[in-house]
């Protein structure tokens, strides 16, 4: 927005002098306009003269000085610009200028902060892809919302996003749920058994053994492992899919792992790698030459049973991507897949496929505190939490918020009782709470019928509060945002943004009466009011929360 309008105006100027020969467009994608960190240094800063200096071995400052004389000042964009330190130069922007945020706020409403510079370029967000053997725990929650919130700011630029869920319904585990399944059937039924060693133990499969036994009586006895695989997956997923829908989410498609095995993907995949000299046979199991592509040693891709590693089917699944025609493919893992990324990347050169459409995102492990203390859990034993008791104690918006408070790549301590207290101390309070002021002021305006007029009648000039600047500087800066947001593949920058907004806010309202004696300050204010809204709602709905009216 004004930024844009600065870079517009840098840009120009860059050109201009490029034209009269004061340097060469050596440095035009190089240079950056960012905000400065330290107060006093001006609205904007670009390092352009020292990126152009650094090409063409000169002296930053008298570059800096050439920039400043063709770019002028004074004018209804720029107060004044200065040279600062090594060849910084520093805009002070018009005080004016930041008040005409204010009408393509509010002109453009829902549609404020949205962009298409993602050209409609197909992209798959790979996520939650949970195995089908118990509830989504609170770990698949964090993984939920990250990879629906990089969908969401994704799809605010213009990309095609598609959401997809792996289903892994194959391998070693599902066989151990199937016998889990079956032990608890027949121990419902009074009959003898053995639990498998390393069984799922939560409640949830005596819930599914005792759902079977209601609907079957005995009759299921003498059934297979692979049977109760089959129910028990289908009832498991049955809740994910619920639970997922519960707190927003909802995907474009579904990816069977057994399909891979089943077109035979798995197979040709292995003959591929070993056409190419890169698979071999040891001790009895089939390896790929992992070497070939920078890592230490090669890796097991096929077991000594039979059984493929985690890496083949990883691999052939991916292939499946690139055949489906994606420009982009975003995979959401937690911490625990760090060893096995590596080998699959390996595994997509390997295949002359471009490894560099695939990023990968880890998310690193997220532990709950109540009073203080750690809350234990275990995907096997009955001591894990599920998201939906999760959803239960703090409620939907406290839990998308909480889960992207933090990087991905940082650990995450979610609070129970911050979440579920109803304070200043509680973040999504804070900033839902911002929100529902702004809609309080307005209802205020109305009883008192105060004329507030169209917009272009609000002398917006009257806007000169520090605190009014500062607002306005922010909600200039949500498009840019969002747009960092998209690029950096970082939805946690959309909460940082509603909590800097909504702390500014609160400041503001403790400071300075909306509803003033003044009627044309009013006026202004409140068209200011309406456009902080409106901002607040997007970037809250942007972040899957709900933007209430009254708290």
């Amino acid at each position: 927005m004004i930024k844009s309008q600065l870079k517009q105006r840098v840009d120009h100027c860059y050109q201009l002098g490029v034209e009269k020969g004061l340097w060469t467009d050596a440095a035009a994608d190089s240079y950056t306009i960012e905000v400065p960190k330290r107060d006093g240094q001006g609205d904007f800063s670009t390092n352009l003269a020292m990126i152009v200096a650094g090409k063409e071995k000169r002296n930053p400052r008298e570059v800096a000085s050439q920039l400043v004389e063709l770019l002028g000042g004074g004018d209804a964009l720029l107060d004044k610009v200065e040279i600062a330190g090594p060849g910084f130069v520093n805009f002070f922007l018009n005080r004016g200028i930041w008040s005409s945020v204010l009408p393509k706020v509010i002109e453009q409403g829902d549609c404020f902060g949205l962009a298409d510079f993602g050209e409609g370029k197909k992209v798959l967000v790979e996520f939650v892809s949970a195995n089908p053997t118990g509830p989504l725990s609170v770990g698949h929650g964090r993984n939920a919302i990250l990879g629906d919130s990089i969908a969401r700011v994704l799809a605010a630029v213009g990309y095609d996003v598609q959401r997809e869920y792996y289903f892994n319904d194959a391998g070693r585990q599902m066989r151990v749920l199937g016998a889990s399944t079956k032990a608890r059937y027949l121990e419902l039924l009074g009959l003898d058994n053995e639990f498998p060693e390393d069984g799922y133990q939560g409640n949830y499969i005596y819930d599914i053994g005792r759902r079977l036994q209601e609907e079957s009586g005995d009759g299921l006895k003498d059934k297979d492992v692979l049977f109760f695989k089959d129910q028990a997956q289908k009832h498991i997923f049955a809740d994910i899919d619920s639970t997922l829908k519960r707190i927003g989410i909802a995907f474009d498609s579904y990816f069977n792992e057994h399909t891979l095995y089943e077109d035979g993907l798995i197979d040709d995949v292995v003959d591929k790698l070993r056409n190419k000299g890169l698979v071999y046979e040891k001790d009895d199991a089939t390896w790929f030459k992992t070497t070939e592509f920078g890592q230490e040693q090669d890796r097991v891709i096929i077991k000594n049973t039979g059984e493929p590693t985690y890496r083949l089917p990883d691999i052939a699944y991916h292939r499946e991507k690139f055949r489906r025609g994606f420009d982009w493919m975003i995979d959401i893992f937690g911490a625990d897949h760090i060893a096995t990324v590596p080998d699959v990347m390996a595994g997509i050169r390997a295949l002359d496929l471009d490894d560099s459409k695939v990023t990968v995102i880890l998310h690193q492990f997220v532990t709950l505190l109540r009073g203080g203390k750690q809350v234990k859990m275990s995907t096997r034993k009955a001591t894990f939490v599920t998201v939906d008791e999760l959803v239960d104690e703090v409620g939907v918006d406290a839990l998308r918020f909480f889960f992207l408070m933090r990087k991905p790549d940082s650990q995450l301590e979610f609070d129970l009782d911050l979440a579920t207290s109803q304070s200043q101390e509680n973040p999504v309070y804070y900033v839902q709470y911002a929100h529902a002021r702004l809609c309080s002021i307005e209802r205020q305006a109305k009883e008192q019928a105060v004329a507030v007029g169209e917009l272009d009648a609000a002398d917006l000039l009257l806007l000169k509060e520090e605190e009014e600047l500062a607002l306005l500087k922010t909600m200039a800066g949500y498009p840019a945002m969002i747009a960092g947001a998209a690029r950096d593949l970082a939805p946690h920058r959309v909460i940082f943004f509603l909590m800097e907004l909504a702390g500014q806010f609160h400041r503001y309202y403790n400071k300075h009466k909306v509803l003033g004696e003044n009627p044309e300050l009013t006026r202004a204010r409140l068209q200011f009011c309406r456009a902080l809204r409106v901002v607040l709602r997007n970037g809250l709905h942007l972040a899957g929360l709900e933007a209430p009216e009254k708290m």
